[in-house]
């Protein structure tokens, strides 16, 4: 049989740099830090006190009060920013068939802070439990995709997806899959994140991870600068909603690119380091043009996953020079977790909506906050630092890989009839 091609037909978002896509966006175009330091507990006894947090977030802006309580915060991220999508699509009731209507949305960790609340407050009883009846409905991670079903009346395929940071990217691949195999009309896709706690903070500061520039928050997120120290923690949601081509013809909507293809590997080397050469991350952007149809001549950009860590910018660069030879030097590389932090399983999907928005607007968003180059690194290679710059975006291509050695790289295109 042949494959349904693939087009993206909505797009929400929930982030540090903005409530909305447009705001969202804006921010990444005008090279803004969404980065400041934490207000959502006292983390005045820990090593980093800083995180790009959702800012001034109220869940009764947007959620019913009874509902919301119900619900952990990344939850509540997804439903808002899927709420914005599907009213972006135009999805209604009468112009599709709900049976084939599906969510495919992930979380690397969940309802982490529904858990660390519960298990703090046992912890400090008498050791009598008493747990919040819908702790373990707030805390699962497949919560998100059952939630977004129920509110809109979707019954297709249903799930959830996790491969830590890579695991929205795999969302989209999954709900990408579902179309092109005729599976779904249409798949309500993406991630959601939300872990700046104190169990958050404190696991990636142990591991140390996580930058601890505590005297420059805003200038904290510094990928592929030689004095870039770890990671900084992000949380929001991004979401997309994918509809096979024939469908979104017949009912006429707007359509913003076309999703070209997908690839997924593994390191197969460390729990939480890259491979040194960049083995997995060279293989799965190879995979990701192979199904795509495409040559690395074909790609434009590259949202890298860039997350500001010594060793996982330098092997990201080396597998891209490996895979795009002499190219790599004619494509504008960036990565917009400088502004937006790293927003862990919301990742992918919100690095995949800056691709999406690059091709439809011809605009590279930025690295911001480079200061020093690194003898490391080729500075021949064009990172954007600084500020967005204009240039026609055909195709761009998204990497993002996660603890546990995972990968995916998903593709985007200008859509053409």
């Amino acid at each position: 049989m042949a494959f349904k091609r693939v087009v993206v037909t909505g797009l929400g978002a929930l982030t540090p740099l903005g409530k909305t896509v447009a705001d969202y966006w804006q921010g990444l175009a005008d090279g803004v830090s969404g980065c400041d330091f934490i207000q959502q507990f006292d983390c005045s006894k820990f090593k980093t006190r800083f995180a790009c947090e959702v800012k001034d977030f109220d869940p009764t802006t947007y959620l019913d009060r009874k509902e919301a309580r119900k619900m952990d915060r990344y939850c509540q991220f997804a439903l808002i920013a899927s709420d914005e999508a599907v009213k972006d699509a135009g999805i209604t009731k009468e112009n599709v068939d709900a049976d084939r209507v599906g969510v495919i949305f992930a979380s690397g960790i969940g309802g982490l802070i529904t858990f660390q609340e519960e298990v703090t407050n046992f912890a400090l009883g008498d050791g009598t439990p008493r747990f919040n009846p819908f702790f373990i409905p707030k805390m699962i991670l497949d919560i998100a995709a059952g939630q977004i079903s129920m509110r809109h009346g979707f019954r297709g395929p249903n799930f959830a997806v996790v491969s830590a940071c890579a695991s929205s990217t795999n969302a989209i691949i999954d709900a990408f899959d579902n179309i092109r195999l005729d599976k779904a009309d249409i798949v309500i896709t993406g991630g959601s994140e939300a872990v700046v706690s104190a169990a958050g903070l404190g696991g990636f500061n142990a591991m140390k991870a996580l930058s601890e520039r505590n005297d420059s928050p805003k200038t904290a997120s510094r990928p592929f600068d030689k004095d870039r120290d770890g990671f900084v923690m992000g949380e929001g949601s991004g979401v997309l909603v994918l509809e096979s081509l024939d469908h979104a013809l017949a009912r006429g909507a707007k359509i913003y690119c076309e999703i070209a293809g997908g690839g997924a590997t593994a390191d197969a080397y460390h729990i939480t380091a890259p491979h040194p050469e960049g083995l997995g991350a060279n293989n799965v952007m190879k995979a990701a043009l192979k199904d795509a149809g495409l040559k690395p001549e074909d790609i434009d950009y590259i949202n890298v996953h860039g997350t500001s860590t010594p060793l996982g910018d330098i092997a990201e660069t080396k597998a891209i020079k490996k895979v795009f030879g002499d190219h790599a030097y004619n494509l504008n590389i960036s990565s917009t977790k400088s502004m937006n932090g790293h927003c862990l399983g919301a990742a992918g999907a919100l690095e995949a909506l800056a691709c999406i928005m690059a091709v439809t607007k011809d605009i590279v968003p930025p690295t911001i906050n480079h200061f020093t180059d690194d003898p490391d690194l080729d500075a021949n290679l064009n990172f954007t630092f600084n500020k967005a710059q204009h240039r026609t975006v055909n195709a761009a291509l998204s990497n993002t890989f996660g603890f546990g050695g995972h990968n995916a790289s998903v593709i985007v295109k200008k859509y053409k009839a």
